[in-house]
C-alpha cells in the first residue's frame, strides 16, 4: 500500500492544537443548516429568533418525535460533523466529545424553534461522538494507508468525514494526518440480492420481500498485534453500515473501546477489555431501533489450531433507545425508553480460504425514562454469515439474518413482529483478508 507523503511545514505538529476554528465552524455550520432548513422544509420550526432562543434558554429539555429516520440518523450524522471538525484541528477524542456535545446544545437552542429535547442531545451529542470518531478514524486510515493516488484518498476520506475533508482543503495548518499506530484490521466490502424466508408484519402494511444490498465493514484494532495499545478512545472499533434498496439505511451500527487496556490468557488467547461506546441505527422493514449505550465487555482471539482462529465479542450495558413499527396501522410511531442490551460476536476463521461470522444482539427497551405512553418493547436481531474466498481478495458469502420485535403497550396490548431474510453476497476482502492476527 503507498504510504503518507510528508507533511507541509505549516501542518500542525503532532501535539498543537487549535480550539477556536472548530468552535467557529460548528456555530457556523449550525447556522447554515438552519438556513437550509428554513427554505427547503415546511412548518415554521427553523423560523429562530432572539425571541425563540431566550424562550429555549428558558424552556425545560422534553422528548420530542421528529421523523425516526430525522432523529435517530440525522442527528447522530450531524453531530458526527462536529466531531469530525474537533478531531482534525488536532484535539484529543474526549475533547472533540466536549465539542459535540455542546454544538448539539446550541442546536437544540438556536437552531430550531421547538423546545430542547434530551433524545436528540443524547443521539447527537454522544451518539454522534460515537460516529465521528469511527469516520474519522475510517477516514484517516484511508489517508494513511490507503491505494491509489493522493487526490483519490483525498476524496475518499472526505466522503467518508466530511468535517475533515472540508479541514483539510481549507487549512494548510490541518493537513497532518492521525498516526494509527498500524491496528490490525478486517475490511470488507458486499453487495447482495436478499430474500425474505419468514414474515410476519404485525401492524405494517407494506413491505418489499426481495431488495438488493450493500455492505461495508470493518473491525480496527483487533487484538493480539505486537506493539499496539489501547491507551485511545476507539483504538479498537467495529463499524458496520448497510444500504438496501428497500428502505435506503438498513443499519448503521459502531461500537469501540472508550477505556480499557489489553490481556492475554495462555499463549494462544489476546484480548482488550473495558468500557465500550456504541451507537446502532438498525431498520428491517417491519420496525426500527435505535440506541446509544455505554457496555462493558471483552473482544478477542483465540488460536485453536495452526490454521483456525476465533474471534469474539462480548458486550452488556445500557442505553438510551427509540424502537417503533414502520408505516404501521394505529400504532405510535416510535417510544423511548431505557434499553439494557447485549451483544455477542463470533467469527470462525479457517486460514486464508474461509469464515463463519455468528452475531446476536438484543435491546429491552423498557419504560424507564421514556414519553409518557409507556410500555416497552424487546428487540432481537442475530445473523450467520459464511464467506468463501474464491480469488485473491473476491469471495462468495451466504447470509441469514433474523429480527423480531415483540411489544406490549396498556392501550394496544402485545405485538409481534418477525422478518427473516437470506441473500447471496459477492464479497471484496480487504488485503487482511479474514482478519487472523498472528503473533505467534
Amino acid at each position: 500500500m503507498t504510504t503518507a507523503c510528508a507533511l507541509p511545514a505549516t501542518s500542525l505538529a503532532a501535539d498543537e492544537k487549535d480550539y477556536s476554528t472548530p468552535a467557529l465552524e460548528i456555530i457556523g455550520f449550525d447556522l447554515l443548516l438552519n438556513q437550509f432548513n428554513r427554505r427547503a422544509l415546511p412548518g415554521n420550526d427553523y423560523d429562530t429568533s432572539w425571541s425563540s432562543v431566550r424562550r429555549n434558554l428558558r424552556s425545560s429539555w422534553t422528548v420530542e418525535n421528529d421523523p425516526f429516520k430525522i432523529n435517530q440518523l440525522g442527528h447522530p450524522y450531524q453531530g458526527s460533523m462536529y466531531h469530525g471538525f474537533a478531531r482534525s484541528a488536532g484535539l484529543s477524542y474526549w475533547e472533540s466529545s466536549l465539542y459535540t456535545f455542546a454544538g448539539s446544545a446550541f442546536w437544540e437552542i438556536a437552531g430550531e424553534t421547538t423546545q430542547p429535547s434530551r433524545n436528540d442531545q443524547v443521539a447527537s451529542g454522544i451518539g454522534g461522538s460515537f460516529l465521528g470518531e469511527s469516520l474519522y478514524r475510517m477516514a484517516s486510515l484511508l489517508l494513511e494507508r490507503g491505494e491509489g493516488t493522493k487526490l483519490w484518498r483525498e476524496v475518499g476520506a472526505a466522503a467518508i468525514s466530511p468535517s475533515l475533508g472540508f479541514n483539510r482543503l481549507a487549512f494548510n495548518r490541518f493537513d497532518a494526518i492521525f498516526a494509527s499506530r498500524h491496528p490490525a484490521y478486517y475490511s470488507r466490502f458486499a453487495i447482495a440480492l436478499s430474500g425474505t424466508t419468514q414474515n410476519e408484519q404485525g401492524a405494517t402494511i407494506d413491505i418489499k420481500r426481495g431488495e438488493l444490498l450493500a455492505d461495508f465493514s470493518i473491525d480496527y484494532g483487533l487484538p493480539g498485534k505486537p506493539g499496539y495499545s489501547y491507551r485511545r478512545p476507539f483504538d479498537y472499533f467495529a463499524f458496520q453500515a448497510t444500504v438496501s434498496s428497500a428502505n435506503a439505511f438498513e443499519n448503521v451500527m459502531t461500537r469501540g473501546l472508550l477505556l480499557g487496556d489489553d490481556y492475554e490468557v495462555g499463549r494462544n488467547y489476546r484480548g482488550v477489555w473495558g468500557l465500550y461506546g456504541s451507537y446502532d441505527y438498525i431498520a428491517p422493514q417491519l420496525f426500527r431501533v435505535s440506541s446509544t449505550a455505554l457496555s462493558l465487555g471483552t473482544t478477542g482471539q483465540w488460536w485453536l489450531s495452526n490454521a483456525i482462529a476465533l474471534q469474539s465479542t462480548a458486550l452488556a450495558g445500557l442505553g438510551y433507545a427509540a424502537v417503533g413499527t414502520v408505516r404501521g396501522a394505529g400504532e405510535q410511531d416510535y417510544h423511548y425508553g431505557a434499553a439494557p442490551q447485549a451483544l455477542v460476536a463470533l467469527r470462525l476463521i479457517f486460514g486464508e480460504r474461509a469464515s463463519l461470522d455468528i452475531t446476536a444482539r438484543e435491546y429491552f427497551v423498557s419504560r424507564v425514562a421514556a414519553s409518557a405512553r409507556g410500555g416497552h418493547e424487546n428487540i432481537a436481531r442475530a445473523d450467520v454469515a459464511f464467506t468463501m474466498r474464491i480469488y485473491k481478495q473476491h469471495a462468495l458469502a451466504v447470509k441469514y439474518l433474523w429480527n423480531r420485535r415483540d411489544a406490549t403497550y396498556p392501550d394496544l396490548g402485545d405485538r409481534t413482529q418477525t422478518r427473516a431474510t437470506l441473500g447471496i453476497y459477492y464479497a471484496l476482502l480487504g488485503h487482511d483478508r479474514f482478519g487472523a492476527v498472528e503473533w505467534r
